[in-house]
């Protein structure tokens, strides 16, 4: 059996978790998740407790069984705390702002780029003189939450030579030496 899958999902209070035709439904103080899990996958869900089963033993079946659990493991930990990503932009001139759903971005480009979010990612830029400006960005979608992220990221990558670019906080960034000076 799959280790990741057979293992317990525990709920914590204030939390319901549902299952109608094959789409499971998770409520906490912070919002609503659904998911839609294939036909034969069953959920035992107790009182504080679910568990997923498969219905055979076919490869299809055991790959999707640790997926379909972490998956619902993710949804209840949004509903309940949420997730956090902060992004770090390392580099001379490099600016963000947040106005409503839309990120600016000052990356040393000839135009400034313009991200709309979606409705469920909220974000924060915070700059202080001396250091890095800083975008936190939270959401209860873990899965939509690292594409957001991926994708400003997307925007300046960083290099190994001087280190520019957008990078997620404590992110350590492998270093080249560049050129050496003379004979």
């Amino acid at each position: 059996m799959s280790r990741i899958g057979k293992a317990p999902i525990s709920i914590p209070d204030k939390v319901e978790v549902t299952v109608n035709n094959s789409i499971v439904t998770v409520k906490g103080p912070k919002g609503e998740l659904t998911q839609k899990i294939d036909e034969g996958f069953t959920l035992d869900i107790d009182k504080n407790q679910i568990v997923v089963n498969r219905p055979s033993e076919e490869k299809d079946h055991k790959s999707k069984h640790g997926l379909y659990r972490s998956l619902i493991q993710n949804m209840v930990d949004g509903v309940s705390n949420g997730y956090t990503i902060e992004q770090e932009f390392v580099g001379v001139g490099y600016r963000v702002n947040v106005t409503g759903q839309n990120v600016e971005m000052s990356l040393g480009y000839s135009h400034t780029i313009i991200l709309q979010l979606p409705k469920e990612v909220k974000a924060e830029a915070k700059s202080e003189r001396g250091s890095n400006p800083l975008l936190t960005l939270t959401s209860i979608d873990k899965q939509l939450l690292g594409q957001v992220a991926a994708k400003i990221r997307s925007f300046r990558v960083p290099e190994p030579y001087k280190g520019k670019g957008i990078r997620f906080k404590n992110e350590q960034v492998r270093r080249k030496a560049g050129k050496s000076a003379g004979k």
